[in-house]
């Protein structure tokens, strides 16, 4: 079946982002809370949560679990990013302003993924 564009724009933008879990995971452990155990598996399994979700958004068969579950996943997501906006050591430097603007850029890919969702 032959999708539209940007739902390849949204699945290759997942793909991309979990290779990079695997490319230079300390960037994403430097943003990990602390109250998490295990940091360096859980970045390698959202890294390939991201693959996976992103290569079933291109199956028929696994478009809508995908879409469920890339929702899903920025919604935990969303604890990473709060956590963030706690200090400026859990910030790891990044400026304020770019962190209160990722929550709602976290919606706006919730509902980018929704779209896709066949009921």
């Amino acid at each position: 079946m032959v999708y539209p564009w940007h739902l390849y724009l949204l699945a290759s933008i997942y793909i991309l982002a979990g290779i990079m879990h695997f490319i230079v995971p300390k960037v994403y452990l430097r943003i990990m809370p602390r109250y998490l155990p295990n940091h360096k598996l859980l970045v390698y399994l959202s890294g390939l949560a991201e693959i996976l979700l992103g290569l079933g958004l291109c199956l028929p068969a696994t478009k809508n679990i995908a879409v469920i579950g890339i929702i899903l996943m920025l919604a935990v997501f969303l604890l990473v990013h709060f956590y963030m906006l706690k200090g400026e050591k859990e910030s790891a430097g990044i400026p304020k302003w770019i962190l209160i603007l990722r929550i709602p850029l976290q919606f706006a890919l919730m509902y980018w993924a929704y779209l896709y969702l066949e009921l």
